[in-house]
């Protein structure tokens, strides 16, 4: 819906904001950004990121080369402001090794083509602090952060951040509302914040925690009409970060949050290391756990299922090789079934 699209920019650069996230693997979106931002205002009056996915369909060096040239292409934008090696951790940070992409972006800053260079990840803190410790010319980190996820042991929200501040970069935040699963929490969250603000969103106390950590330069959002681009920007106008009676709301919510009788699962993977089927163990309980909470699970499955090239629940050859190792003593084998039967994996 360009058209809805082109009032959202308006909005949003008239309320004085000016950074726009897309990237080369999401499909339309910066053949949309040219025709919404790119052709509508001049050059200097917005910033733009994008990204390359290596890991992606991606054989050789020059078809990994390559992405740029089509971000550009499809943006028209002249140059990239930002531009973020996509997605690493994993198998998939090999990728940007094998194919010399960090020299390659070195190259294209030296001729202006790019101007600052990033990175995104969803993996541990420390599979961040590697690949930070080996690339210092990394200048920002975009992380998945938000108050659900601040100590959840495969997003690691809270660690990562630490990771960030200690070799002194910058942080872009993702899924500050994990999805917009925060903007519609379970009751006993929602009325949390509802009585202690009765004016505020449940979306709006997201992004305020989210924004108010210490080193993070932006927060992205993802909005889907003209309607929760103003709601947002009503958020972060003028923003001010939380109090210390604020952060005790959120701690509340998250309280409440524990309270869900949900797997013990701590992502160790202790239990993947044990399985001869290579099944996404961790993955699935997590998956279980986001499926109570929120009556959705699929970014805990693509994260700790799909992501690391894991098999789904419903290929397990109940050996119970992973029972064996488990710290918590998780009746695995039978979680797994019903990881199956209840999600379909």
């Amino acid at each position: 819906d360009v058209p809805q699209f082109c009032k959202m920019v308006d909005a949003f650069l008239d309320a004085g904001f000016n950074y726009f996230d897309t990237a080369w693997a999401y499909p339309g979106s910066e053949e949309a950004t040219r025709k919404a931002l790119v052709e509508r205002y001049p050059r200097d009056a917005f910033l733009l990121a994008t990204k390359a996915a290596s890991w992606l369909r991606c054989e050789t060096k020059e078809e990994a080369y390559a992405q740029l040239d089509t971000s550009l292409e499809r943006t028209g934008a002249g140059y990239i402001d930002y531009y973020l090696m996509h997605n690493l951790g994993s198998v998939r940070t090999g990728a940007f090794d094998r194919f010399d992409m960090w020299d390659f972006v070195q190259r294209k800053l030296e001729e202006g083509v790019i101007r600052h260079l990033g990175l995104s990840i969803h993996d541990s803190a420390d599979a961040l602090d590697a690949i930070l410790s080996e690339h210092p010319e990394v200048e920002f980190v975009q992380l998945q952060v938000n108050y659900l996820d601040w100590d959840n042991p495969v997003h690691q929200s809270h660690a990562c951040l630490e990771v960030a501040r200690k070799h002194g970069k910058p942080v872009v935040v993702m899924e500050p509302l994990r999805g917009g699963l925060l903007a519609n929490p379970p009751e006993s969250v929602r009325r949390v914040f509802e009585e202690a603000s009765p004016d505020s969103t449940c979306a709006s106390w997201a992004l305020r925690f989210a924004a108010s950590q210490p080193d993070v330069a932006v927060v992205l959002s993802g909005m889907s009409d003209l309607a929760q681009m103003e709601a947002n920007i009503r958020t972060m106008r003028g923003f001010e970060p939380m109090t210390a009676g604020e952060y005790a709301v959120i701690h509340r919510a998250q309280d409440e949050f524990a309270k869900f009788d949900l797997i013990p699962c701590t992502g160790c993977d202790y239990c993947a290391k044990a399985c001869p089927a290579n099944i996404g163990i961790s993955g699935a309980l997590l998956a279980l756990n986001a499926y109570k909470m929120f009556g959705s699970y699929k970014n805990e499955w693509i994260v700790g299922g799909e992501r690391k090239n894991r098999r789904k629940p419903s290929e397990c050859l109940q050996c119970g090789a992973c029972e064996k190792v488990c710290p918590k003593q998780i009746p695995i084998v039978a979680e797994l079934e019903r990881a199956a039967e209840v999600l379909g994996l």
